[in-house]
């Protein structure tokens, strides 16, 4: 029987991915513009906690956010209404972003002048994960609502996140069933070095820390150059 060989198409795409995402991210260094992957579920409240983040520095950085999505621009114009430049990418039915994506988003969107750039990702638990867009850091929004066993059944999603941030606390007493503890535990039992942070979009609950880490980060990024 004649030889044949087998491509792990898989792996090559991944290898190559990452090499395009540490490129990436020299380059955002270089030009000291941090990068936030910001993922999660649909409905889990990531717009309305980029406007409350928006509302509290943008007196203080440039703040850019990508929006992705299969077919809208709802969330770019909230966003532009909240004060920060806003770029929408139509992801024409893939549920994830690349680093060659985010790459080209990020040049049509001019990042010179920008010191803060989110990524809103596209809503999934799943794809999103698998791939390093060369984002600075990663983070992720878990809703109430969602249930505290969601780092049991995504634990890729959670593994990859430098912080999560637990939102909409402010249906605790409806969603008595969520544990604070439990999810916790969950998360660091699958990522250690995870920082968790409970939040309320809503009411801004949280958001200081959340804040102040992102200060931090921004800061030494730029100081590491």
């Amino acid at each position: 029987m004649e030889d044949y060989k087998v491509i792990e198409v898989k792996q090559s795409i991944f290898a190559d991915n990452d090499a395009d995402a540490d490129k990436l991210r020299a380059e955002l260094k270089a030009q000291k513009t941090f990068l936030v992957n910001l993922m999660s579920a649909p409905g889990s409240g990531k717009t309305t906690t980029l406007c409350q983040t928006i509302s509290r520095l943008k007196g203080e950085m440039n703040i850019g956010v990508m929006e992705a999505d299969i077919d809208s621009d709802v969330d770019a114009a909230t966003i532009q209404d909240a004060g920060a430049r806003a770029i929408q990418i139509h992801t024409g039915g893939m549920c994830h972003l690349d680093a060659d994506m985010t790459r080209q988003g990020l040049l049509e969107f001019g990042t010179e002048n920008l010191d803060l750039v989110f990524l809103e990702n596209v809503g999934n638990l799943v794809c999103p994960a698998e791939f390093d867009t060369g984002s600075s850091k990663n983070a992720m929004i878990l809703s109430v609502p969602e249930g505290d066993d969601k780092p049991l059944k995504y634990p890729l999603m959670f593994s990859v996140c430098d912080v999560v941030l637990v939102n909409k606390c402010d249906t605790l007493p409806v969603f008595t069933e969520f544990s604070k503890e439990a999810v916790k535990e969950r998360i660091h039992k699958i990522n250690p070095n995870a920082l968790v942070i409970f939040v309320s979009a809503k009411t801004g609950e949280g958001f200081e820390e959340w804040i102040n880490w992102l200060r931090g980060q921004v800061s030494s990024w730029n100081s590491d150059n």
